[in-house]
């Protein structure tokens, strides 16, 4: 087996076409005129990369995970071989490159990437594609979880709209883990681009295929999530790849209130209510977004006590601890959604929808607060409030050992009634940390939001909340 040689990327340099202008008259290009293109070239590793091609591992992956193999071959003389390391390996935590030619070429004529593919166990490949550059990626294409066995298998990555790929520069790229905190090796021979002409029926979405409705501020950003296209290919069986944005083309409804650009960059610009669509092609992507923009966001008050007397766990006006997350996602009995991932011209804030239980936890550190005296947090409803309603604040602290469980535990809670609460209006709350009834305040790890949705008897209103500024403080 002999390694890679790094090869330097290929110069394509397009012949422009220069109009001559004489005695003020200017001649146009008669039609039989060729302009240039970049190279048809659809090979990418055949015994051998094709010319041009370059080797760039991933920040932190194995950089020598790729070899050319020239006895493991599915045809030919050589073929790529991956090494994916053990979990604690020293030289780095996965196997992941991109295969670009930065020269480009024009995949226009082709319909897939192909390849043929075996593992030295079977398992899963975390993502594999084409399109990756370092740059732009803006027709980047993903397939998440391949499955590869111990036998060669043919393996067809569609591309989502070919008229896009006039000048593509990634050719491939991939990222795969340990399996079970064990390394493994894969094979990839025979890769190359293909005019199948059995990659049909293309079945684009957006938000998975789902119609979704949201409610936002002037000032939000967000990216359309949820991007897929399925295709049948000939062997009768369906692919979902994930297409980048660039390959679609939005439609906003009243682009005056919501408008998306050709990276799926979602802005809202002003109140009201716009649907956001989309095309792939010519096919009509399956799920809308229906947002209503609730005009210009007021933020909660900018906290002014001294950083010298504030343990912050989320505020823009401190340093925050390092948290591990804003949402721990406890299944089954957990439905919240949401967390530290919205920002509103430059303000972040925490959002949680269909809010039942939540957690916040900052154990890699936990944290002292013995001396602290009080615990703030500012909590805007945006829910109407019905009489019965609350939210229920817990804490937790770890004890001395700094883990959950094991003995030491301790748990206390305040909970705030409907008659302290309102409706999209940022309230204020500084409660007295002797309040929650905790034995020891040394290892602080927690903090709980609870809301009658825990209980599916209890007609609960309160879903959806925003929270800014959490700190301990004296």
């Amino acid at each position: 087996m002999k390694k890679l040689k790094i090869l330097k990327p290929g110069i394509c340099i397009p012949v422009l076409f220069v109009a001559a202008i004489f005695s003020g008259c200017e001649r146009n290009p008669s039609d039989d005129v060729d302009f240039a293109k970049f190279p048809d070239r659809p090979e990418v590793f055949i015994d051998g990369f094709s010319g041009g091609l370059e080797y760039l591992p991933f920040d932190g992956s194995k950089p020598d995970a790729f070899t050319v193999d020239n006895e493991t071959v599915y045809q030919g003389s050589a073929s790529m071989r991956f090494d994916v390391p053990n979990v604690g390996d020293p030289t780095g935590s996965f196997a992941g490159a991109i295969f670009p030619d930065y020269g480009g070429r024009n995949l226009t004529g082709y319909d897939a990437l192909t390849f043929w593919a075996r593992g030295s166990k079977a398992a899963t490949i975390n993502e594999i594609g084409f399109g990756n550059d370092f740059g732009e990626n803006k027709f980047q294409v993903t397939i998440n979880n391949l499955q590869i066995s111990t036998g060669w298998k043919k393996y067809t990555i569609p591309i989502p709209d070919p008229s896009k790929l006039t000048l593509q520069k990634g050719m491939f790229w991939y990222a795969e883990g340990p399996e079970d905190g064990q390394g493994y090796s894969f094979w990839i021979d025979e890769l190359k681009f293909e005019k199948l002409g059995t990659v049909a029926q293309s079945r684009p979405a957006i938000l998975n295929g789902n119609d979704e409705s949201i409610q936002a501020f002037i000032g939000v950003n967000f990216s359309m999530p949820g991007l897929t296209q399925t295709f049948n290919l000939g062997n009768g069986l369906n692919q979902t790849i994930s297409p980048a944005p660039s390959y679609y083309t939005f439609t906003s409804t009243n682009p005056d209130v919501a408008r998306i650009n050709e990276i799926g960059q979602v802005s809202i610009l002003g109140a009201g209510e716009a649907v956001i669509t989309a095309m792939l092609g010519n096919v009509r992507a399956a799920g809308s977004l229906t947002i209503e923009s609730l005009g210009n966001f007021v933020s909660a008050p900018t906290p002014t006590r001294d950083p010298a007397n504030v343990i912050s766990i989320f505020s823009d006006a401190y340093t925050n601890v390092p948290v591990d997350f804003y949402n721990g996602f406890f299944a089954p009995f957990q439905t919240t959604l949401g967390g530290a991932d919205l920002n509103i011209g430059g303000d972040n804030i925490i959002r949680y929808t269909q809010l039942n239980f939540v957690a916040t936890e900052f154990k890699n550190p936990t944290v002292n607060a013995s001396g602290m005296t009080h615990l703030h947090v500012d909590i805007q409803v945006e829910n109407p409030i019905a009489s019965g309603d609350f939210i229920t604040i817990e804490l937790g602290d770890f004890g001395p050992d700094g883990e959950f469980g094991g003995g030491d535990d301790s748990s206390g809670r305040v909970t705030i009634s409907a008659d302290e609460l309102s409706t999209r209006t940022w309230l204020s709350f500084d409660i007295p940390l002797a309040d929650f009834g905790l034995s020891s305040r040394n290892n602080l790890a927690q903090i709980f939001f609870i809301t009658d949705g825990t209980n599916p008897a209890l007609p609960g209103n309160i879903t959806e909340i925003l929270v800014d500024n959490m700190y301990f403080y004296k």
